[in-house]
């Protein structure tokens, strides 16, 4: 189980997502579309979410 912060990667978001790798990907990539609009999740934004994610409490 991990967490993510947004925030940590768009500043002065505060949503958070918790779950698996899978889980967490997934719920960001439509938070992403939806609240930030962005349509295209590109590698780089793959792999700066992975560099934010820890384990959850």
């Amino acid at each position: 189980m991990k967490t993510f912060r947004c925030g940590d990667v768009v500043p002065g978001c505060t949503a958070a997502f918790h779950g698996s790798d899978d889980e967490i990907l997934g719920a960001v990539g439509r938070h992403a579309t939806a609240d930030h609009g962005i349509t295209t999740i590109t590698p780089e934004l793959v792999s700066a979410v992975r560099e934010h994610m820890v384990p959850a409490a």
